[in-house]
């Protein structure tokens, strides 16, 4: 063990943990339970970050991108997002391919365009496919992530469209990727607090499934720090790196930081320490051998921490994100976008090589 990571590991547990990393056997649940409560964070920081150094070296990737998100008018209103409204509300919207257009056009020196939005009820299938082929006619070299496992769902039983040809009539339309919201924590028990309406865990783990079959590769998310716990967390990632080894369709896992303000989740538990959030990226990054990325959202976590975790097993800062609206509806303080400079910056001072790619991790510059 000549890289150091020994000289910093003082705990019997986590020794034992890095020699797993070292042999390559994937670590087990009760491994990834003791890492998400151990105090040794250097220790674990250490294992991680070896993981994301045998895999990326010393490049952490960022994107060049603008989020769209289409309407915040949905049927589902979740206690969790301060995002939907309903379609009689003052404050409620849907773009149409016109302004969608228009945006397109304005956006600068972009590689790719995020597009999520509630479940509306009154839009026709044509208004989705539309939306992809008008992006794509006024730039065909723009990479498309869109809509989540939600609403795949959502579109797939409303028009009687099985997934398969769903995928294939918008890939076909200029699907690129898939991002992986709408994950949340799939247990039961804590979805029906604050997802009561959103489609299961088992369910979005289904509909990602099909994505994979389809040639499409998705991203995974987490939401954490709202009433789970670690036994949650852990199964979580559990059943997202079963599916990869089916699959080995995702190219990226996200653990997004819950923001409450304007939600109507009550039982939340106080904010999130340093240590907790370390401790959470560091395990996945370790937990999830099999997933190649892990991604901290700058704008979710704030650019000093997001920093701290590109030595704590993340490679992927996130990207511009010019015009979000979602995480920024429940009280994020970060600013609504990030210039290209200001990214490159974040990871440089961090000790890092900034590179540009878009959502399926090709070089864009």
């Amino acid at each position: 063990m000549g890289d150091g990571t020994m000289n910093i590991l003082r705990d019997s547990t986590l020794i034992a943990i890095n020699d797993k990393v070292e042999q390559e056997i994937p670590v087990s649940e009760d491994d990834a339970l003791y890492m998400l409560t151990t105090s040794d964070i250097m220790g674990l920081a250490a294992i991680a970050h070896k993981v994301k150094t045998k895999l990326h070296g010393n490049s952490v990737f960022y994107g060049v991108n603008m989020n769209l998100n289409y309407t915040n008018i949905c049927i589902l209103r979740c206690p969790l997002c301060a995002f939907s409204r309903n379609k009689d509300d003052n404050d409620a919207y849907l773009l149409t391919l016109e302004e969608i257009a228009q945006r397109i056009h304005n956006a600068s020196d972009i590689d790719e365009v995020h597009i999520v939005g509630g479940l509306h009820p009154d839009l026709p299938f044509s208004y989705y496919e539309d939306m992809l082929t008008t992006i794509k006619s006024i730039r065909p070299s723009i990479h498309i992530v869109a809509f989540t496992a939600v609403e795949y769902d959502y579109l797939s039983k409303k028009f009687n469209i099985p997934l398969d040809e769903l995928f294939q009539r918008l890939k076909h339309a200029g699907l690129g990727s898939i991002p992986g919201g709408g994950a949340e924590i799939f247990a039961p028990e804590v979805r029906e607090t604050i997802a009561p309406k959103k489609i299961s865990g088992q369910r979005w783990l289904e509909v990602m499934e099909v994505a994979h079959r389809n040639g499409i590769k998705t991203n995974a998310t987490m939401l954490f720090n709202h009433i789970e716990n670690a036994h949650h967390i852990v199964d979580h990632m559990k059943h997202v790196r079963t599916l990869q080894q089916k699959t080995g369709g995702f190219k990226t896992f996200v653990p997004l930081v819950f923001h409450e303000q304007h939600t109507g989740v009550r039982a939340k538990r106080k904010e999130p320490t340093g240590f907790d959030v370390v401790r959470l990226y560091a395990t996945a990054r370790i937990y999830l051998y099999n997933v190649p990325h892990i991604k901290a959202l700058w704008m979710y976590l704030g650019e000093k921490l997001a920093q701290v975790l590109l030595q704590c097993g993340v490679d992927d800062i996130g990207a511009t994100y010019y015009d979000e609206k979602v995480v920024h509806s429940a009280g994020a303080k970060t600013p609504a976008w990030g210039s290209e400079p200001f990214l490159q910056h974040l990871i440089r001072n961090a000790g890092f090589t900034p590179v540009r790619v878009n959502a399926s991790y090709v070089t864009t510059a």
